[in-house]
């Protein structure tokens, strides 16, 4: 079965979950996976027009990787993460959206003037 996206980590999301623990780190890596071929917003949730989120709740914790979907290229779906966090409440902080959002920008930017 093929996924339905192919997922690129950024280096702050890469440094994120190389702080974490082996299990907690595992079963982040389990979700994103499953993400790839199940349609499912308690693992890949849309926060705004550009923004989701992958979705992992471990040990009581609430952890996210912000990401975006990038098709600039017309052939394989890609969707980046950007950087996560461990929420502490319910809602998902505005700043952590706007920073996503900002680096989204950056990437595409940079992506566009090296082709």
């Amino acid at each position: 079965m093929k996924p339905n996206f192919n997922i690129e980590l950024l280096p702050e999301a890469i440094d994120f979950l190389d702080k974490l623990d082996d299990k907690t780190r595992g079963k982040i890596y389990y979700n994103i996976k499953k993400s790839q071929f199940v349609n499912d917003n308690n693992l890949f949730k849309k926060l705004n027009d550009f923004i989701w989120e992958f979705r992992t709740l471990y040990n009581g914790r609430a952890y996210r990787l912000f990401s975006f979907w990038d098709k600039t290229d017309g052939k394989e779906t890609l969707v980046v993460a950007t950087h996560g966090i461990l929420k502490k409440n319910q809602k998902t902080p505005p700043k952590e959206i706007k920073k996503a959002e900002e680096i989204r920008k950056e990437f595409l930017d940079h992506k566009a003037k090296n082709k």
